[in-house]
Formats: C-alpha cells, sequence, structure tokens
C-alpha cells in the first residue's frame, strides 16, 4: 500500500473520531456550542456511532496490507462521502445554515475527491 494511502486512511480516522466521539458522547451540547441546533439526539447519535465505526474501519485499512480489502474499503470510504455529500447538498443550495454544516460538507466533498482518485489509481 502507498504511503498517501495509509495517511488518507488515518487522517480520515482522525477526523471520524474528532467528530464522531463527540456526537456519540454529548450530541446537544457539542453541536450547540458549534451553533447548530434544534438537533435530534437520537439521529444524532446514530451519526456519531456510524462515524466512529468508520473511523474503525479507516484505521484498519491503514494497517492492511491484502490488496482486496484495502480496495473494499476505499470504495466503501468513497460511497460514505459522496452519498454524503449529495444528502447535505440539497440542504447547502435552498436553506441558510451556519458555519459548521458547510465545513462539514467540504470535508465530505475533499475526502471524496480523495477517495476516488485513489480508486482511479492517482497518486500511486
Amino acid at each position: 500500500m502507498s504511503k498517501t494511502l495509509k495517511t488518507l486512511f488515518l487522517v480520515h480516522a482522525v477526523v471520524g473520531v474528532i467528530f464522531g466521539l463527540p456526537m456519540l458522547i454529548a450530541p446537544g451540547r457539542f453541536l450547540t456550542a458549534l451553533g447548530w441546533a434544534p438537533i435530534d439526539p437520537i439521529v444524532s447519535r446514530l451519526l456519531g456511532a456510524a462515524l466512529l465505526a468508520v473511523a474503525w474501519s479507516s484505521y484498519r485499512g491503514s494497517q492492511a496490507d491484502d490488496r482486496a480489502r484495502v480496495g473494499i474499503l476505499v470504495e466503501m470510504e468513497a460511497a460514505y462521502c459522496v452519498l454524503g455529500c449529495v444528502g447535505m447538498l440539497r440542504h447547502l443550495l435552498f436553506s441558510t445554515y451556519p458555519f459548521l454544516p458547510c465545513l462539514v460538507f467540504a470535508i465530505l466533498a475533499l475526502f471524496a475527491v480523495a477517495w476516488i482518485a485513489v480508486l482511479l489509481g492517482w497518486g500511486k
């Protein structure tokens, strides 16, 4: 596995933990402090769990050396980031949101581009 891909997996894992852990433990306090409220605590905690699960798979991907396993993880990471962007884009285009949702969209979009670049074989 290339050093670039290993680094991408680790950065994705760290970002997932940074957003996922507070979403799982205290979503109301975390999102209110960032100016994103009101929230649904159940859905927010489920999102936190999903972010932590994806972070764990990213960490595992950084440790893997089996080409097939890494390929499946890259596909999953790309699908997660692209679908997240699609889901958020509809809201961001037609409503006014605080800075945080725009930042989350930008982060997802950057990761989506990076994962797609890996799938297309760039940065080997």
